[in-house]
């Protein structure tokens, strides 16, 4: 049984890396890997009530993250629909490259950490093609919104999926990763920032023609704010939710969810129903990444079975006899994360090593959450960020490899020799 699921994860899991070659989507591939891994296990264990125990749990940890991310993913749809990110990117005024390039590399930085990588880095590109007009220069601050935005998701505990699965499963919580992220992740985003900015010094920046409102609607300035501050007062309270009341983060993103939906239909309530379509929460949920979300649930569930089977821990076993050190680890999971999805490498590594004997915020689990946030900027196709970003701008593999995987790289360790030099002098 060992030998066949490790098999069926393997291939399941070089379908997901090799996603576009392939071109069958990654969610099909976890969904089929899921469903071959749990039938295998069950029909080897052949005890149906142990089995269905196990399933229930698993399912229960999945659906958290789930529900969280699609209530996260909504809040900001709703924002979207309303033009609330102009209200920051309205601000951004300069001629210059070099200025322009640390102005839109701080705001991402901290945007991520706010909303989440993948969506900074749409708006923050949908922004560049209203103030840049050549294509050679938005693709260098394409690959800069890739890092800043992973750099500032790592540190936040709303910020990346996977520093969302370890605030949600109990390895970290959220003062104590923004303690121990926050230098490290600024370093790894600060040093080829700086670097892209000295090689732009003295260029001007050509803004292209101004073009409409891509929906034709518009909101007021009323409307745009509220909605605006609203949908990020609600993520940045969830995790002081959580705090207050211990209850899980899920439920207090769906807590918020109503309230903005209220307060939508309250705000719209005098217009026509054809006017206010567009702002309306029911059509937000029509523009989330389902297919996302159906690809966690199918990773998250395959993982499982590697956990219930004992093959996670037997692997950290290995690794630490091999390997010996648990930084060089957790650095090889994040260099590995730039090629592979980091989403099924952080779920394993959270059933590879277990929280009685790493406890919350131990320096595993803070280490983790770092490099595997960060190191999926050195290639393009390691992050979602890097794919949204490779879509939207048409961003060339190999393009990516020889202008930005180098900054990334360099970054990443910058940033990792600031965590393990800071864990050092504070411990």
């Amino acid at each position: 049984m060992i030998a066949m699921l490790i098999v069926i994860f393997v291939v399941a899991y070089a379908a997901i890396a090799l996603e576009h070659p392939l071109k069958v989507n990654k969610s099909a591939s976890a969904l089929i890997g899921a469903g071959l891994l749990w039938t295998v296990y069950a029909l080897s264990m052949g005890d149906a009530h142990i089995v269905g125990e196990q399933l229930g749990e698993s399912l229960m940890s999945t659906a958290q993250i789930v529900f969280f991310l699609m209530g996260a993913m909504t809040i900001v749809e709703v924002v979207d629909a309303h033009n609330g990110f102009e209200v920051i990117t309205t601000r951004i005024k300069t001629s210059k490259l070099s200025t322009l390039m640390w102005l839109v590399g701080f705001v991402t930085f901290f945007l991520s950490a706010i909303l989440d990588n993948l969506t900074t880095t749409i708006v923050m590109i949908s922004l560049m093609r209203k103030l840049l007009a050549k294509h050679e220069d938005r693709l260098f601050f394409a690959g800069i919104i890739v890092i800043a935005a992973n750099a500032g998701g790592a540190w936040s505990p709303i910020g990346d999926v996977t520093t969302t699965m370890l605030w949600i499963g109990g390895e970290i919580t959220s003062l104590g990763i923004i303690e121990a992220a926050l230098l490290p992740s600024l370093v790894s985003m600060l040093v080829p920032l700086g670097i892209t900015a000295y090689a732009l010094r003295g260029r001007d920046a050509v803004a292209p023609a101004r073009v409409s409102s891509e929906h034709g609607l518009h909101t007021t300035d009323f409307e745009r704010n509220l909605m605006f501050f609203m949908g990020l007062g609600i993520l940045v309270a969830v995790p002081a939710f959580k705090t207050a009341t211990h209850l899980p983060p899920f439920m207090g993103i769906l807590f918020g969810l109503g309230i903005l939906w209220l307060m939508g239909d309250l705000v719209h309530r005098h217009k026509e129903d054809m006017a206010k379509q567009h702002f309306t929460l029911v059509h937000a949920l029509t523009r989330i990444d389902m297919g996302s979300l159906v690809f966690f649930i199918g990773i998250l569930l395959a993982v499982a079975t590697l956990e219930h089977s004992h093959i996670l821990s037997s692997l950290a076993l290995w690794l630490d006899q091999t390997v010996g050190r648990q930084d060089v680890i957790v650095m090889i999971i994040g260099i590995a994360s730039a090629i592979v999805d980091n989403v099924p490498l952080v779920a394993a590594s959270m059933g590879m090593y277990s929280l009685t004997e790493y406890p919350p915020d131990h320096f595993l689990w803070e280490f983790l959450a770092y490099c595997a946030g960060t190191g999926g900027s050195i290639l393009i196709i390691g992050s979602a960020a890097g794919v949204a970003a490779m879509g939207l701008e048409k961003i060339q593999f190999f393009w990516y490899v020889k202008k930005i995987s180098g900054l990334a790289l360099v970054g990443y360790f910058s940033g990792a020799g600031v965590f393990l030099l800071q864990y050092q002098l504070l411990h």
